[in-house]
């Protein structure tokens, strides 16, 4: 069986290569989360900003009553 070492806190562990695999996996995928909630937070807040600068920000109610 192939080893591999990884990471764990701080202190290098020598494990088998489909388990160093899976734990990079992880590692990545959690990124990734974390990347797209930044992003997310980021396009709403510029969303709500950029509507509260122009002076646009309106309550649900008001743009239904302007449709009507």
């Amino acid at each position: 069986m192939a080893k591999d070492t990884i990471t764990v806190d701080g202190e290098e562990r020598v494990v088998r290569e489909d388990t160093a695999r899976s734990y990079r996996g992880v590692i990545w995928a959690l990124l990734s989360v974390l990347a797209f909630i930044v992003i997310a937070a980021i396009l709403f807040l510029t969303g709500i900003i950029g509507g509260a600068v122009d002076g646009d920000l309106k309550s649900p109610a008001e743009i239904e009553r302007n449709r009507q």
